[in-house]
């Protein structure tokens, strides 16, 4: 639930004394979330409803957040497509991206990935990085409309720039196999580890992958491997391919320092390729 608190936080900016009503809103939606984020969905839905009711957007997705995931009331898909799709048609951007997500899994509403994409698409406008990320990888893949990786890489660049390390990885994918641009393996490579070292898994194999292969970036099977087993741990289907070539490159003493330095700290922004 840690989109609320971004939320939220939106919401309390800027008050003063003329906006009392507002003031007044925010204390409820507040008090609202400070339940939530304690654990006590069912005091926070019941705060959340009559304001939601009263036709006030947060609530409204935030009372479909807690019927979409059964929090503090039970489960209920269509009840959460009711509550976001209010917010929705009030230009909430996170109720736009829920609705979105409901309709690309199909969930108390008809699969329909046409209603997604153009549901993300006004959630990205916003300026929301979730749903540029998601709207970057429908663009991509040709999901509710034609591939278009040209537009597919502006919406990636600008959920990028919002730290979304999953859309680095794509704007890798995208400098390295060419997709609407000429190919950038050097690119794809600085992509990939702004990623990796932000916790993407498929950003870390991604790089790790670079690495081997020398693809962009110098040739290092030790790096390589420490990357390939940190994507890998954490649940990268595209590491396992390399993990193999990696360590056969490498002697068994260089083999057990790569697999020692795998397991400590994770890399964050500002840490270097190899240990």
């Amino acid at each position: 639930m840690s989109w609320l608190k971004t939320f939220f936080k939106s919401a309390f900016q800027d008050e003063t004394e003329e906006e009392q009503d507002d003031g007044d809103l925010a204390a409820l939606l507040d008090s609202a979330f400070r339940a939530a984020s304690r654990g006590d969905y069912e005091t926070a839905v019941a705060m959340w409803r009559p304001l939601a009711e009263s036709g006030v957007p947060q609530a409204q997705t935030s009372l479909g957040a807690c019927c979409a995931e059964g929090l503090g009331t039970p489960r209920d898909p269509a009840a959460a497509a009711s509550w976001f799709r209010r917010a929705a048609a009030e230009g909430d951007a996170v109720g736009q991206r829920h609705l979105a997500a409901l309709h690309f899994k199909g969930e108390g509403v008809p699969q329909d990935y046409e209603e997604a994409l153009r549901l993300y698409r006004l959630a990205a406008e916003q300026g929301d990085p979730a749903a540029q990320d998601m709207l970057s990888w429908m663009l991509l893949e040709g999901q509710g409309g034609d591939s278009d990786p040209v537009e597919a890489r502006r919406w990636a660049l600008a959920a990028a720039e919002q730290e979304i390390a999953s859309s680095m990885t794509r704007l890798g994918l995208i400098a390295q196999d060419a997709l609407g641009m000429e190919r950038d393996s050097e690119e794809a490579a600085r992509w990939w580890y702004e990623a990796a070292r932000r916790g993407d898994a498929d950003g870390q194999a991604m790089l790790g992958a670079a690495l081997h292969l020398g693809a962009g970036v110098e040739k290092d099977d030790r790096a390589a491997l420490i990357w390939l087993l940190r994507a890998d741990a954490a649940g990268s289907a595209l590491a396992e391919r390399f993990i193999g070539p990696a360590r056969d490159s490498l002697s068994a003493e260089q083999i057990a320092e790569a697999e020692q330095a795998a397991q400590r700290t994770p890399y964050r922004p500002g840490a270097e390729v190899a240990e």
